[in-house]
């Protein structure tokens, strides 16, 4: 007599859900590793990207310093070397002006033109400029070098109803016509171009408005306020490149 065994029934048959709930796990699984690493990938390069931006944001403020310290150093040599040949200029506290006083360039109340007698100081002044900002290359740091020139406050009538305004710009083109005629070849400013290719030199006048002393009282306060500040602005990074930098920035944050 022949005795039939059932064969026992495998444990997928007893359960059939259960193959189901550990094929859906492990996809479950394999889709959070992929979507892990997918984030790490792009984490990194987010990490990546703020080091490239914060790196050019550091260069900027890099050559801005170096920008400053070439101005300090233009305006520093300038005093000094004139110091030297006897003629006395002071520097803004700042360190971005150099100031002429009107003893060494002569102008007269309500006068503008520079007197035969201090045309070879304004000469040596214009040499000493061109000499100083032509070394190590220091015109790639300096955006604009502003010729302006300064009255007194007592009322003026002329200069074409400008008054003061008119004086003013007329003595820093007046500086700025006796460098541009007379300085030898060599120290020629008016070649002088900034990195954007545009001229270095510029005059600007105005008037009473930017007094050394507020009390203009004696012939001595009204001195002090005729003459002619040489200010030299560097280059820097525009508002809009400032802007697109903080931009970017924001942008590589998730």
């Amino acid at each position: 007599m022949r005795v039939f065994r059932k064969a026992p029934r495998a444990v997928d048959e007893d359960n059939p859900y259960w193959m189901s709930f550990s094929d859906v796990m492990s996809a479950l699984l394999i889709i959070f590793i992929l979507a892990s690493v997918a984030l790490i990938i792009q984490l990194m390069e987010i990490q990546e990207e703020l080091r490239r931006r914060q790196a050019e944001f550091d260069r900027e403020l890099r050559q801005l310093q170096q920008a400053e310290k070439v101005r300090r150093t233009i305006i520093h040599e300038m005093a000094d070397l004139l110091q030297q040949r006897g003629i006395k200029v002071t520097v803004s506290e700042n360190d971005t002006v150099l100031s002429i006083p009107n003893e060494i360039l002569g102008f007269d109340t309500a006068k503008f033109e520079i007197g035969p007698d201090y045309r070879e100081t304004a000469l040596e002044i214009g040499k000493v400029l061109s000499e100083v900002i032509r070394r190590d290359n220091r015109v790639e740091y300096l955006d604009t070098i502003f010729i302006e020139g300064h009255t007194d406050n007592r009322p003026l009538l002329g200069f074409m109803g400008k008054g003061n305004w008119g004086l003013s710009a007329f003595r820093a083109i007046s500086l700025w016509q006796l460098w541009d005629e007379m300085l030898p070849e060599q120290y020629q400013l008016d070649v002088l171009k900034n990195r954007d290719q545009q001229p270095l030199f510029s005059v600007s006048g105005y008037g009473p408005t930017r007094p050394v002393t507020e009390k203009q009282e004696t012939e001595e306060d009204y001195k002090a306020n005729r003459r002619i500040d040489i200010r030299f602005t560097i280059r820097r990074p525009s508002s809009v490149e400032y802007q697109r930098l903080s931009e970017q920035l924001e942008e590589a944050v998730p």
